[in-house]
């Protein structure tokens, strides 16, 4: 009796918009009261692009102490002290250094801080954000 009951149950079928909602599937009636199943159709999923990325650029000066970029770097770019005194030194050495990668708004958000706790200390650091070419 019971495989009777299944055997005879309609295939619920769910949306991909709403995958937890079943859709009640409707059927074309033909002019003389018959019913023919529509087609299933495959639906594929939606390519999602990763977002561009940007480099947050911190540029050497002359007036800028090195223990305050460190600082910045471990507060704002969460880096460990090693590696914060890398790029510190990077920056020192090379006139400017990638702080970290980060989707635009990120990066402008970032850059911005920075630039105002710089400014706020008294000091000329310049953070700017340029695009980034991913690996």
């Amino acid at each position: 009796m019971m495989k009777q009951i299944l055997s005879q149950a309609k295939p619920v079928v769910f949306d991909w918009h709403f995958p937890n909602v079943p859709v009640h599937r409707a059927q074309d009636s033909d002019p003389d009261g018959e019913t023919t199943p529509q087609a299933d159709v495959m639906v594929e999923e939606p390519e999602v692009a990763k977002p561009p990325m940007y480099a947050v650029v911190m540029y050497n000066d002359n007036y800028t102490p090195m223990e305050f970029v460190v600082y910045i770097l471990q507060s704002e770019f969460r880096h460990s002290i090693d590696s914060a005194v890398e790029v510190m030194l990077t920056i020192h050495n090379n006139s400017k250094g990638i702080a970290g990668i980060y989707p635009k708004d990120i990066a402008e958000t970032k850059a911005k801080k920075v630039n105002s706790l710089a400014h706020r200390e008294g000091y000329p650091l310049l953070t700017q954000i340029e695009p980034h070419q991913g690996e």
